[in-house]
């Protein structure tokens, strides 16, 4: 059986004194705040929880506090939590102020010269629960490992004093809308891909939770109100074995639960024999993470697939059932004006207007201090310098058309987001824009994208 979150003793140290922060997880509840809480619960703490996608900070929490951990698993995230640290500098100038997770190791320099005082990366609970301690003792903070990698005995994540599942993004079907929950089956990735977060903290390795942790954390959820299951895990199918024996369980267990995974290109081709197992098991879309139809960005990117590779993983989903939503990165210094409009164009062709989410289409490659692309040789060429407070170095196209095509991407997919224009519209004006910047007629075609059902999806459209 999985541990639970309390004690043995039932003790509780200092409540409050522990303030977890998250700052924003793709629309869902977090993980940054669930399972560093089930650690420090466990060791008898009560910590206080904010989720500042939802909630804002309290002033009066904040004072409490003597460790603050701010959660930044993604560049979303660390734009806001570098504002929060700022205001809780104001108020609790005393506070340890903690960050922890991707963006926390890969920025660490300028963090540490102001927001934080000290940032934690990969397997990090046991030391936040660490720090916790030496706290509560009174004894000063010890500078723990950056980077901390080994296999943990992962307590059911703790969501009692998490914000309500309704709050976040929930799972739409025909017409049928669905509390979505959020669970982890595997932390880490096997890849090196060049422009991932994940290599530069993980190296390469991957960590499975048990699958009856992970599966007590579907049942708390589902007793909460969800109806549908995403999985947060990098590459679900990193470890398929272990993935397919939870999705099996939970699907005996509540036929009637959907779900969602992320999986690489070329796991799908691997694995594409069981693709109808995890169909019928309950799965309404797989995201993939395509990036690119040109074969030159796929290797510059160590992507680990073809654009051939890409049209087989799309109709190996199909023949399972399974609706495949990728995600891209349309704009990067090697992407050329052909390529975009080679890539709208598919998108049209193959009728999957509905299965991108528009801002998918604006993407522009953000290079972090500590990318493994800083390694590529013609990279210099690009690079205008490192913009600090953005934490990305800043890169011009050789072809200005692109980074003129990319504002005006940029600005049709803002419109239809403030509009609530369908993906359908949107895409029409995409593809109008691509062909209008690279002088080539847009061919009309008949279509009836308009009267096509929209595919399976969550109501976040931020994939990465």
């Amino acid at each position: 059986m999985p541990r639970d979150t309390l004690t043995a003793a039932g003790a509780v140290r200092a409540p409050g004194a522990v303030l977890l922060v998250s700052c924003y997880e793709l629309g869902h509840q977090p993980a940054g705040l669930a399972l560093p809480l089930a650690f420090l619960e466990r060791a008898g703490f009560a910590p206080a929880t904010v989720d500042l996608a939802v909630d804002r900070l309290d002033d009066a929490m904040v004072r409490r506090a003597r460790l603050v951990a701010i959660s930044v698993p993604m560049h979303t995230a660390l734009r806001i939590g570098v504002h929060a640290a700022r205001r809780i500098r104001e108020l609790n100038p005393a506070a340890l102020v903690v960050f922890h997770g991707l963006y926390a190791v890969l920025n660490r320099e300028f963090l540490l010269d102001g927001p934080a005082d000290l940032c934690l990366g990969g397997e990090a609970e046991p030391a936040l629960v660490a720090l916790a301690e030496r706290l509560d003792r009174g004894q000063p903070p010890a500078a723990p490992e950056v980077i901390h990698l080994e296999r943990l005995d992962y307590p059911v994540p703790s969501r009692r004093a998490l914000p309500d599942l309704r709050r976040y993004a929930a799972f739409e079907r025909e017409g049928e809308r669905r509390v979505a929950g959020v669970v982890e089956a595997s932390r880490g990735c096997l890849h090196l891909c060049r422009h991932c977060p994940i290599p530069p903290v993980y190296g390469g390795r991957f960590f499975v939770v048990p699958a009856e942790t992970v599966l007590e954390d579907i049942r708390r959820q589902v007793a909460l109100g969800a109806r549908h299951i995403t999985f947060a895990d990098p590459d679900f199918l990193n470890g398929p074995g272990h993935a397919l024996k939870i999705v099996a369980a939970m699907h005996e267990e509540f036929p009637a639960l959907s779900f969602d995974v992320t999986a690489k290109v070329e796991h799908l081709l691997k694995h594409r024999a069981r693709l109808p197992d995890i169909a019928a098991a309950g799965c309404a879309f797989i995201v993939t993470a395509v990036e690119s139809l040109s074969d030159l960005v796929l290797a510059r990117l160590d992507k680990g697939h073809t654009r051939a590779d890409v049209q087989r993983a799309l109709e190996a989903t199909r023949a399972a059932g399974i609706t495949l939503r990728p995600s891209f990165l349309p704009f990067t210094p090697w992407t050329t004006l052909a390529d975009y409009v080679e890539l709208v164009d598919w998108l049209e062709a193959e009728e999957m207007e509905t299965c991108v989410e528009p801002v998918q289409l604006g993407i522009r490659l953000l290079i972090p201090p500590g990318s493994a692309l800083l390694e590529q040789p013609d990279l210099a060429t690009h690079l205008r310098g490192l913009d600090a407070e953005a934490f990305s170095y800043r890169w011009e196209h050789p072809d200005p058309r692109m980074d003129q095509l990319h504002r005006t991407v940029s600005d049709l997919v803002h419109w239809a987001n403030h509009t609530r224009e369908s993906a359908t519209q949107t895409l029409r004006k995409v593809r109008a824009a691509a062909h209008q910047a690279a002088g080539r007629p847009l061919e009309a075609r008949a279509t009836h994208a308009e009267r096509r059902p929209v595919a399976p999806r969550l109501t976040e459209p931020w994939f990465c």
